[in-house]
C-alpha cells in the first residue's frame, strides 16, 4: 500500500509540475463544423511520432454518428506516411478527445483561431504539445510571429518550435 501511494504521490508530481504555467483555456465560441477539412501543419514541438517528418496535413472529419475521424499524412525519409485517428468532443468548446491507438484518447485544445479560420493553435494538457496550423501550405511571417506570441502568452516555451512553413 504504501509502494502504492509513493507511486500515486511521484505521478501526481510530475502532472502537476509538467502542467504549471500553461493557459489550456479553449476557444469558447468555436462551431467545430468550421475546424473540419484539411490543416497544414506549419510548426510544432518534437514528438516521436512526428519525428522527422515534414509536409504533415491533418483532415478532420465529422463522422454520422458524432465522432471525428481524424488523418494525418505526411512525409518520412521521403515516403509518405498516413495515421488515423479518430476524436469525440467534450463538454468543453474547442477541446477533443483524439485517439491513434485503440482506447487511449488525449486531449486536444483549440487555444486560438483566426476570426476567418485561417490558422489555428493547438495544444494539449501537457506543455510539451503544441502545434500550429493553416488552411494554407504557408504563413506569412507576421502571422506566425502573432501565434508564436499568443503561444508564448500562454506560458508556452516556444523556443523548440519546429517550423515547416516552406
Amino acid at each position: 500500500m504504501l509502494l502504492l501511494s509513493l507511486i500515486l504521490l511521484c505521478a501526481a508530481y510530475a502532472y502537476s509540475s509538467n502542467n504549471k504555467d500553461i493557459d489550456r483555456t479553449t476557444v469558447a465560441d468555436i462551431d467545430l463544423k468550421d475546424f473540419m477539412g484539411k490543416w497544414y501543419e506549419i510548426a510544432r514541438f518534437d514528438h516521436r511520432f512526428e519525428r522527422g517528418m515534414t509536409d504533415i496535413t491533418a483532415t478532420y472529419t465529422l463522422l454520422d454518428n458524432g465522432k471525428i475521424e481524424v488523418v494525418n499524412r505526411g512525409m518520412r525519409d521521403g515516403k509518405p506516411t498516413e495515421a488515423i485517428g479518430k476524436a469525440k468532443t467534450t463538454d468543453v468548446a474547442g477541446r477533443l478527445r483524439v485517439s491513434f491507438f485503440w482506447v487511449f484518447y488525449s486531449d486536444y485544445n483549440i487555444l486560438a483561431m483566426a476570426d476567418n479560420g485561417a490558422w489555428a493553435l493547438v495544444g494539449s494538457r501537457s506543455p510539451k504539445y503544441l502545434w500550429i496550423l493553416s488552411r494554407t501550405p504557408q504563413l506569412d511571417e507576421a502571422t506566425l510571429n502573432h501565434i508564436i506570441k499568443l503561444a508564448q502568452a500562454r506560458g508556452y516555451d516556444t523556443d523548440g518550435l519546429i517550423i515547416d512553413n516552406d
